[in-house]
């Protein structure tokens, strides 16, 4: 069972990001703040749920969360500031849409650059602990995942609809064969464009 709150005495903000070890596409990030009494059990990190499970939890997140907000970067901008501050930077801007100001945000991994006047707590795997950061994974999942469809639409070739920019043998053999978009991710070490 996931807990709701790590601060139990002020309005705190789960954040989560989707889309880092992608070869394309932007990072999404989402900042969710629950409320009090928020409960879910089939609530959990998203990438434990069926994309199914995952746009059904999406509006009743939407719906019940006393605010939440997605943010991203694009992948000009991951390749300037590399995939780690581009992730920070869309929860940054998650975080800055927000309608209701936290007192405390929740980050999902190890790192996170500070918020201007809001302290913060890293948790690894806390897609997997708090609600809120679970609730963040399934936004930031869902809206990207959205974002892909679209894209697969322009360049169907990659077949991004099925691997969403990660970094699939069929993603790789399409890069081989047909070169980069401009949507790729020119610095990742891990890609063809690279090898």
């Amino acid at each position: 069972m996931l807990l709701p709150y790590l601060k139990t005495d002020c309005i705190e903000a789960g954040c989560d990001e989707a889309g880092r070890g992608c070869l394309a596409g932007a990072v999404f990030a989402a900042a969710v703040i629950l409320p009090p009494d928020f409960r879910n059990e089939r609530l959990n990190d998203s990438k434990q749920l069926s994309a199914k499970q995952r746009y059904a939890l999406r509006p009743l997140i939407e719906r019940e969360a006393m605010a939440w907000a997605v943010g991203f970067a694009t992948p000009e901008e991951i390749d300037r500031i590399n995939i780690l501050n581009a992730s920070i930077l869309a929860m940054h801007r998650a975080i800055e849409q927000l309608s209701l100001l936290p007192r405390h945000l929740l980050i999902d991994g190890n790192r996170f650059t500070p918020y201007p006047g809001i302290p913060h707590t890293t948790v690894v795997g806390g897609d997997g602990k708090y609600l809120s950061i679970a609730a963040a994974s399934v936004l930031a999942k869902t809206c990207r995942d959205d974002y892909m469809d679209v894209l697969d639409k322009e360049y169907p070739a990659y077949h991004w609809k099925d691997n969403k920019g990660y970094p699939t043998l069929a993603h790789r053999q399409a890069i081989r064969s047909s070169g980069p978009t401009p949507y790729h991710r020119k610095t990742f070490r891990t890609s063809p464009l690279n090898s």
